[in-house]
């Protein structure tokens, strides 16, 4: 039997995968198995901490608008707020909140005697 000579089509593929963990360390980066091991491994992780980096920063957010909101008075807190603005039908979302609350306190202050009337 003659001898089957492979062609690139393996070899192209492992360079592709090879090239994703170029800038992993050790074996992770030049052993097929291990690579395609950590590659999956790497997806997974990316995929879960988009999802933790968008929750942080909600999170975040919420912080700063209820730390500069409980400077307005005693009894007023941050649910409050967003209970209020809802009423009132304003669209203005987290990030924005949080923006105007580090930039403009007075603004957000403004805001929120507003939609307390």
């Amino acid at each position: 039997m003659t001898r089957i000579k492979r062609g690139y089509i393996a070899r192209r593929r492992r360079k592709k995968i090879s090239l994703f963990a170029s800038s992993f360390r050790g074996a992770h980066s030049r052993l097929t198995r291990t690579i395609t091991q950590q590659r999956i491994r790497a997806l997974v992780s990316a995929h879960r901490d988009r999802d933790r980096k968008k929750r942080g920063f909600r999170r975040l957010w919420i912080t700063r608008i209820n730390a500069v909101i409980r400077g307005v008075g005693v009894s007023y807190s941050y649910s409050r707020l967003i209970h209020n603005l809802y009423k009132k039908q304003l669209l203005l979302n987290r990030k924005i909140l949080a923006q105007i609350a580090i930039s403009n306190r007075n603004c957000l202050y403004m805001i929120s005697n507003e939609i307390r009337k």
